[in-house]
C-alpha cells in the first residue's frame, strides 16, 4: 500500500492555510542553496563552507597552526570535514589555554588567531545579499505576509547569514528576534519568553546565532549591517550549548521547545538533515510530551541512495517511533511512524496543476526550498513566478 499523494498534499495546504493553530517553520542549511546566481548556490552549505576553508591551506606547510591542528583532529577522530566539529575542538583547547598555557602545542594566541581566521572567511562568504528578482526567501515572505492569524507565525533557523531579514524587510513583514533599542540593540531575555507582541508580528529565532550579534559588556546586542559580530557567538560549535542561561542560545532553544508545547502546533522543516542533536533532541522531547503537535519535514532529494541503503537511518528510525513526526522525501515518507512509497502523482481533478512543473518521477518534491515556496505561493495566488512553469 502507497501513500496518495494528492491526498496528503490537501493535508499540507489544509495545514498551511488554516490560521487558528501556531504554525512555525525550522529553516536550515538547505534553504540557502535555493537561491542561484547563474546555476550556482548564493551561500555555501556547511561542506562548502569547510572546502573553502580548506582550499586557503591547501599550500601550507605542515607546520602551520591550521595543518597541525587538522592532525589534532585525525588523531581524536573528529571529522575534519564537520565545521561544528573544528571549531569546537579549537574552542576548547582555548578555554584550557586561556591565561598563556600551551595545549596539544598550541599557544593560546595560535588558537585566538585560527579561530578568527576561521570565523572571518565564514562571514565572508555568508554575508551577501539577495539576487535581484523573485526567488524562495521573497516568496516565503509575501505568504508570511498575506494572512492574519491568531497565533503569530515563528520561524526558528540554524542559519546565521541575513538572507530572512532582508526578505521580511522588504514586504514589510514586521519581525522580532530578541532584541529591543535602534542604535545598538540588545538582547532581551525577558521579551522572549513573555511574548506579548501582536500576533502580525513574525518572529524569527536564530539558533546558531548571526553574523550580526556582538557580545557587548553584560550581554549581546545585534549591530548594524557592516559591523562585525562576535565569533564566540554566530557560528556553530557545540559549547554555545553550555553557555549560561541569559545567553541567546539557550532562550533560543526554549522557544523551539515552548512553540512545540502549544496545542495543537504544527513545525515545518525545510533544508535540516537532522544533523544537530540538540535540536533533535529538543523536537523529540517536546514531542512525546505533545500528543498534538506535529512536525512535517520537507526533506531533500531520496530516502534511499543508489545501492539501496538510506540516506540517514537516524533519520527515518526518529519518525518511525514518534507518529507525530512525518519526513516526506521524493519517492518514500514515514507518517504516523509508518513508512511507505509515495504513488504517482495523478492529478485528475487539475487541484495543484499550477506546480505540476516540480513533478520528478511523478511525484512532486517539496523538500527544495525553491520548490515549497512556490507551494506557498500557489496557496495565495501569488502568480509573480509564472515564468518559471
Amino acid at each position: 500500500m502507497k501513500y496518495d499523494q494528492i491526498r496528503h498534499l490537501r493535508s499540507l495546504r489544509l495545514l498551511l492555510s488554516q490560521n487558528k493553530a501556531p504554525l512555525g517553520f525550522l529553516l536550515a542549511a538547505g534553504c540557502p542553496l535555493s537561491v542561484k546566481i547563474s546555476g550556482s548556490p548564493l551561500l555555501p552549505d556547511m561542506k562548502g563552507l569547510i572546502k573553502i576553508i580548506n582550499d586557503a591551506h591547501i599550500e601550507d606547510l605542515a607546520t602551520t597552526p591550521y595543518k597541525r591542528m587538522i592532525e589534532e583532529l585525525n588523531k581524536v577522530g573528529r571529522k575534519t570535514s564537520n565545521l561544528e566539529d573544528v571549531l569546537t575542538f579549537i574552542r576548547s583547547m582555548k578555554e584550557v589555554s586561556a591565561g598563556g598555557g600551551t595545549v596539544r602545542g598550541f599557544t593560546e594566541d595560535e588558537l585566538v588567531n585560527l579561530e578568527k581566521e576561521i570565523c572571518k572567511t565564514i562571514s565572508d562568504a555568508v554575508t551577501k545579499d539577495l539576487p535581484v528578482g523573485d526567488n524562495s526567501y521573497r516568496r516565503f515572505a509575501r505568504w508570511v505576509n498575506s494572512i492574519d492569524r491568531t497565533f503569530p507565525v515563528e520561524i526558528f533557523t540554524t542559519n546565521y547569514d541575513l538572507l530572512l531579514e532582508q526578505a521580511l524587510e522588504e514586504q514589510s513583514v514586521p519581525f522580532f528576534d530578541g532584541f529591543s533599542g535602534s542604535r545598538y540593540p540588545f538582547f532581551d531575555i525577558h521579551s522572549v519568553e513573555e511574548d506579548e507582541l501582536p500576533t502580525y508580528w513574525m518572529r524569527l529565532w536564530k539558533l546558531h546565532g548571526s553574523v550580526n550579534w556582538k557580545a557587548i559588556s553584560g550581554g549581546v546586542c545585534r549591530v548594524s549591517k557592516g559591523i562585525d559580530g562576535s565569533p564566540d557567538l554566530i557560528y556553530p560549535s557545540k559549547l554555545k550549548y553550555d553557555q549560561s542561561r541569559k545567553m541567546p542560545f539557550l532562550a533560543m532553544s526554549d522557544r523551539l521547545t515552548n512553540f512545540l508545547l502549544k496545542p495543537h502546533a504544527v513545525l515545518f522543516v525545510c533544508g535540516y538533515s537532522f544533523g544537530d542533536e540538540h535540536i533533535n533532541d529538543t523536537i523529540i522531547n517536546a514531542l512525546k510530551v505533545n500528543q498534538s503537535a506535529n512536525v512535517v519535514a520537507l526533506m531533500y532529494g531520496k530516502m534511499k541512495n543508489s545501492d539501496g541503503t538510506l540516506v540517514s537511518e537516524e533519520t527515518v528510525n526518529l519518525a518511525l517511533h514518534r507518529p507525530n513526526l512525518s519526513i516526506w522525501y521524493d519517492e518514500e515518507a514515514v507518517i504516523g511512524a509508518q513508512r511507505r512509497e509515495w504513488s504517482k502523482f495523478v492529478d485528475n481533478k487539475n487541484e495543484f496543476v499550477n506546480y505540476n512543473f516540480n513533478k520528478k518521477e511523478d511525484r512532486v518534491s517539496l523538500g527544495d526550498f525553491a520548490d515549497f515556496a512556490l507551494f506557498l505561493s500557489e496557496l495565495i495566488g501569488d502568480d509573480l513566478y509564472a515564468d518559471e512553469k
